[in-house]
């Protein structure tokens, strides 16, 4: 059975493909510094209310190495963690951080290369005072996330790929890319052409 790690060498897209809408965050989840690395790595779940980031200071010391910390954020306002927060986690062997809020200290962050993808950067943190438990169900960027599911992100984006269908969504993958891998961009044109044609005939369209 192959490791969640090998998830990154798997596009967002093609996963993207493979899972459906549903399961890919909206677009203002977002790597925070660029070019970001490809990373993938099994959710460690995280809730903090508007204003305090208590949790995810907690988790950091919490979450396994490899993981991804997930957070669902209750504001844009206050940001989650900064710099010392981002360095720790680096240092634990957290892969990186995907928050449905703010972070602060990004040149900090961006500097040791540590993987954030959240909504943005503010400079105000927030309190720490609002006890949550750690490693339940969250909702991060439109998207249901439980504990122990694949995050795979990118600069394409951020998909989580549910628990109980991790080798069968990285197997169908792996088949995916090398068909199209096989595929000479000729071949593709072609097929292409045909498909637009056909669609566009069936529609009645003439020009």
């Amino acid at each position: 059975m192959a490791g969640i790690d090998a998830f990154a060498d798997i596009l967002t897209t093609t996963l993207a493909d493979l899972l459906g809408r549903e399961q890919v965050m909206d677009i203002g989840i977002r790597p925070l510094w660029g070019p970001v690395p490809r990373v993938a790595g099994a959710a460690f779940t995280v809730r903090c209310p508007p204003g305090d980031n208590l949790m995810l200071h907690a988790a950091i010391h919490r979450a396994g190495p490899g993981s991804v910390v997930v957070v669902e954020s209750g504001d844009l306002d206050y940001a989650l963690a900064g710099g010392n927060v981002c360095a720790v986690a680096r240092r634990r062997g957290i892969t990186a951080f995907v928050a449905d809020g703010v972070i602060r200290d990004l040149a900090e962050v961006r500097d040791m290369g540590f993987p954030v993808f959240a909504r943005g950067v503010i400079p105000i943190p927030g309190t720490k005072s609002a006890a949550r438990p750690l490693n339940e169900r969250v909702r991060c960027g439109g998207v249901t996330v439980d504990p122990g599911d694949t995050v795979v992100a990118d600069e394409e984006g951020v998909v989580v790929v549910p628990g109980a269908r991790r080798e069968e969504v990285l197997a169908a993958a792996r088949a995916k890319l090398a068909e199209e891998s096989a595929e000479s961009l000729d071949s593709w044109e072609s097929a292409h052409r045909a498909r637009i044609a056909e669609i566009l005939a069936d529609q009645g369209f003439e020009g």
